[in-house]
């Protein structure tokens, strides 16, 4: 076994690998970017080393610096975790020629596995079943367009470099092929450095499975049963469970025995995932599944195979790159009970899931049987817009698939994520919506029920829990003025109880909910303030956490921001929709689709803006002309701030 491993990651994947290497006995060294000097992985690690600035390409992706700490650091190994640069043979290779062991399969596997054009050509040789579709080496788009209209539609247009939906794009329609193509090979560029890309056929009600493989250098390869990562959103994994609902023994033989074969194809060593996607129409079958491509890494929703199998992958990974041989036969790997794991992202689901970036004023999770936490973040620290926005994986095991959505509902419920907006509400609802319970769900299951993403209005009972703390907070400002105790009665002549000498005393208050404004009524009687806005009362079964001039007030895993309106600010000139073109996230402008002048139809597209690795395109809200833009392509911009404005056409005259 090693003595020391430095962990080429960050987040909570570097905390995880560093609580088995600790375990393990491993001295721990752990790198970090500028914004990460601060991090959770970094103090959880025995040392750790700077690396650069936060963009991933000047810090976490620069392979000679990666090596260069490693060898400062007398590291025996190198762990990428997932992501970054995990799946890079260069890596690898470079590691080799360090004389440091990469802990992770070899260079050649990488290769082989890295290009799913590539992938799809070896599986074909090897007998696994493949997804109908183009996986050549042509990339002229009247080529592809012609190829998309022979395979029919609709149909995915894939990066041969891609993962975790970047690079892919679904089309419906012949018309569309050309744009959706452009902007699957800009993002693919963008991401991987390779702007090539495969089509395939998109088959209906597809359920996404994948088979957990490992192989170690004795000739041993096994799997270790399987995950369905079917509920998605934007391509990306939302909620992951083990063992698949309805698998058979006989089809999990049939994946596991295809995996196992893929794996071997490629000389394959150590943790790998074998991803399938699977015709669910009809039910889950033998000849219903297809290889989508294979993962030569850890995968993010390890722990639910942890969970139901006992068993540290981590650990595995470590004593297999040791070069010992695989703890378990095919016939001996355990599966015991249901494991459910939702993955928490700073996001916003009412507005398409936008990443949403800043500080966590408080976190919390909860603890008891059958939970667990993974996450690289706390109190305090801060969501950039350089990484993948997920902070953290709650994972749930019972020894039934609805005793453990019971259970992790239950601890979301718990749970308390301030700051930065998140999918709390919506993986709560996932896991008590009725059809999935029933096991009636394919990857389309979110875009279909867009009743689970939450009302998008203001959620008044939130908003006037809001206002009562920060009615509250005038008081307690104004008795600190006066020498005053908080909790002594107010004076007549305290202008915020609005005294008057009969009758119940009230006031409007004006508040920004969300950045939208709102009127709160505010009444002085007998019993103490009350307040409501619209007529609805404050539920104060909800979380409130106060900051200056502002609470956050989460309920129901939803998050409002109540502040007072800055009037000096004129933060109330621009109510009622101005055509103003605001970022709404913290990003890079990638491109700006008009000039200023030209007319615009409500819909179209106006710019593209990059966040946490993925493009979003910003839309006219109405019919005009633009009147002027505010940025330049290639320049970052922060949440809020104004990129163009759109003037209605009886303006410009």
């Amino acid at each position: 076994m090693f003595s020391s491993v430095l962990i080429a990651n960050r987040g909570e994947i570097a905390c995880r690998i560093a609580r088995t290497a600790k375990r393990l006995g491993l001295r721990t060294i752990a790198v970090y970017s500028e914004a990460d000097r601060s991090a959770l992985h970094v103090r959880l690690c025995d040392e750790a080393h700077p690396i650069g600035p936060p963009p991933a390409g000047e810090s976490y992706l620069l392979i000679d610096k990666l090596i260069e700490v490693a060898r400062k650091a007398r590291a025996d190994c190198i762990h990428p975790g997932y992501g970054f640069l995990s799946e890079n043979p260069d890596f690898a290779e470079a590691c080799a020629n360090a004389g440091i062991v990469f802990v992770g399969p070899p260079p050649s596997a990488i290769r082989a596995m890295g290009l799913k054009d590539r992938a799809k050509t070896l599986m074909e040789q090897a007998g696994v079943p493949v997804v109908p579709g183009y996986h050549g080496e042509r990339q002229e788009v009247s080529f592809l367009k012609q190829n998309g209209y022979e395979i029919g539609y609709p149909l995915l247009i894939k990066a041969v470099a891609g993962g975790g939906g970047k690079g892919l794009r679904r089309v419906d329609k012949h018309a569309e092929f050309d744009a959706a193509l452009e902007g699957a090979q800009r993002e693919a560029q963008g991401a991987f450095g390779d702007a090539r890309v495969l089509i395939e056929k998109y088959i209906s009600a597809p359920r996404h499975i994948e088979l957990q493989v490992f192989a170690d250098t004795h000739g041993n390869a096994i799997h270790l049963n399987e995950r369905d990562c079917s509920l998605q959103r934007r391509h990306q994994k939302v909620i992951e469970e083990a063992p698949a609902p309805g698998m058979t023994a006989e089809l999990r033989e049939a994946m596991g025995g295809a995996a196992v074969e893929a794996a071997k194809a490629v000389g394959y060593v150590g943790a790998g995932t074998v991803e399938f996607i699977a015709d669910g129409a009809k039910g889950l079958r033998r000849d219903g599944f297809w290889f989508m491509e294979m993962n030569t890494r850890l995968q993010v929703e390890h722990p639910v195979t942890e969970a139901i199998t006992g068993l540290d992958l981590v650990e595995w990974q470590f004593r297999v790159a040791a070069g010992e041989p695989l703890p378990l036969t095919q016939d001996k790997v355990p599966l015991r009970g249901h494991a459910v794991e939702a993955r928490l992202y700073a996001e916003d689901p009412q507005r398409g899931f936008l990443p949403s970036t800043g500080k966590l004023i408080a976190l919390k999770f909860p603890q008891g049987e059958g939970i667990r936490i993974d996450t690289g973040v706390e109190t305090g620290s801060e969501i950039t817009p350089f990484y993948d926005p997920m902070i953290a994986k709650l994972i749930a095991h019972a020894p039934t698939r609805e005793a453990a959505l019971d259970r992790l509902a239950g601890a979301l419920d718990r749970t308390v994520a301030i700051g930065p907006r998140t999918n709390l509400s919506l993986l709560a609802a996932l896991c008590r919506a009725a059809e999935f319970r029933a096991r009636q769900f394919d990857t389309g299951f979110i875009d279909r029920h867009p009743d689970l993403l939450g009302d998008c209005g203001i959620d008044r009972a939130a908003a006037a829990l809001g206002a009562l703390h920060l009615m509250a907070q005038d008081t307690a400002r104004i008795a600190q003025s006066l020498d005053r105790a908080p909790d002594e009665p107010p004076s007549p002549w305290d202008a915020t109880d609005a005294f008057q000498l009969g009758g119940e005393r009230s006031l409007p208050l004006t508040i920004l909910v969300d950045g939208e404004p709102a009127r709160a009524d505010v009444s002085h009687g007998r019993n103490g303030i009350a307040v409501a806005v619209d007529g609805v009362a404050p539920d104060l079964d909800a979380v409130a956490i106060e900051a200056a001039d502002a609470v956050y007030v989460l309920r129901r895993g939803r998050q409002t921001l109540v502040r007072r309106v800055d009037f000096a600010a004129g933060e109330l000139d621009h109510a009622g929709g101005d055509g103003a073109i605001k970022a709404p996230m913290h990003g890079k402008v990638l491109e700006l689709l008009v000039a200023a002048g030209d007319m615009v139809t409500k819909g179209q597209r106006l710019a593209i803006i990059e966040a946490m690795k993925m493009e979003h395109a910003l839309t006219a809200p109405r019919a005009g002309r633009v009147a002027g833009i505010a940025v330049a392509a290639g320049s970052q911009v922060a949440e809020g701030a104004s990129i163009m404005t759109i003037a209605a056409t009886d303006d410009t005259n």
